[in-house]
């Protein structure tokens, strides 16, 4: 659409509310509003850092009857580059054009309508224009303006790319880590068979398919390199199937990918011990507690159970099983803290951990 400033001269004769508004310190008393409320109106776009215009839908092409200076300064044009001219011309060839259609619908509708588009600079540079656009009517409900506010989200429109991709990424992460396990699974299956350990292949594969669950459950999802702790506890629990008998008291830490391949074969641990000898053991009816909070640094897991079959201390000798955790949990600077009390094992776990939020 062609410039037009004579509209204006038009349009005051007919309707002075319909004139150019400009900004509070350049406006003269004959250009203002006519009441307090215009007064103020005024004001409030001189001073406000959003971007908002006023266009005449009762004019020829429905031009921009005021802009503020925000407008101006998140266009680049200038006020006689503006007014009289449809708001069509910051729109350019990438432009989405069914969004431009919802536009279109709501002023023939006089609705309101939130979009998000594709708009032009004058030195032609792309942003991307959180449009608000709504009517204005008198008292007698006769349509006077539509109000459109402009908020530059172009970087908001890149974080969410941003976080798009790494999502994609975080997903095929996961299929390929899921495939990794089911792999290492079927080769540790085969050479138990060959050798004759099966047990023993048994026993390795169990722990590979902890370390899965604690993945599988969040990675999914995951797109800052952290894991949400609680879903992965809860996962790597839910193959116990002792849904009753197990309290979860952690809140919404998250963790590093690389600590939770420790804490997840610790708690595999921990949970089998519990089946064999602890709360969980056959022919009686405790329970556990888990525990997990991030602390000054570190990522703390705490397992207490009650319930089970009596303790009278620290066993002899360290299973093949506690020998593999603490040597882990060693490896990771870590430190595992044990304590055989008469009604059940109280246990905390300690991960040094860098970034992941509490």
């Amino acid at each position: 659409m062609a410039d037009r400033p004579e509209v204006h001269s038009q349009a005051s004769q007919r309707d002075p509310n319909a004139r150019p508004r400009r900004d509070m310190k350049d406006v003269g008393s004959e250009d203002r509003f006519s009441d307090t409320s215009g007064v103020l109106f005024e004001q409030a776009m001189a001073q406000t850092r959003m971007a908002v215009c006023l266009s005449d839908p009762n004019l020829p092409d429905q031009p921009i009857v005021f802009a503020n200076r925000a407008f101006r300064r998140l266009t680049g044009y200038d006020e006689d580059e503006i007014l009289g001219r449809n708001c069509r011309f910051l729109q350019g060839p990438k432009t989405d054009r069914a969004e431009v259609s919802r536009v279109r619908e709501a002023i023939e509708n006089e609705d309101v309508v939130v979009v998000e588009l594709l708009n032009y600079r004058k030195d032609g540079t792309e942003f991307w224009n959180a449009l608000h656009l709504g009517p204005i009517y008198d008292a007698q409900g006769k349509l006077l303006y539509f109000f459109g506010s402009q908020w530059d989200v172009s970087d908001v429109r890149a974080a969410r790319e941003e976080e798009r991709h790494a999502r994609a990424m975080a997903r095929e992460l996961s299929h390929r880590i899921k495939n990794m396990f089911s792999v290492i699974s079927g080769i540790v299956n085969v050479m138990g068979r060959v050798r004759g350990v099966e047990d023993t292949a048994s026993e390795i594969n169990s722990r590979i398919h902890a370390l899965g669950r604690a993945y599988e459950t969040t990675l999914d999802e995951a797109s800052v390199g952290v894991i949400d702790l609680g879903p992965a506890v809860k996962a790597i629990l839910e193959p116990y199937a002792v849904d009753e008998r197990v309290k979860f008291l952690g809140n919404g830490a998250q963790v590093p990918f690389s600590a939770m391949s420790l804490i997840g074969l610790v708690l595999h641990e921990l949970a089998a011990n519990a089946t064999r000898y602890g709360a969980w053991a056959e022919g009686y009816d405790g329970q556990v507690s888990v525990d997990w909070q991030r602390r000054d640094g570190n990522a703390v897991l705490t397992w207490i159970e009650t319930g089970g079959a009596p303790i009278s201390g620290a066993p002899a000798h360290s299973g093949t099983g506690a020998t593999i955790m603490n040597r882990m949990v060693a490896a990771a600077r870590g430190t595992i803290e044990r304590e055989w009390k008469p009604e059940g094992l109280h246990a905390v776990l300690t991960v040094p951990i860098e970034g992941g939020n509490t």
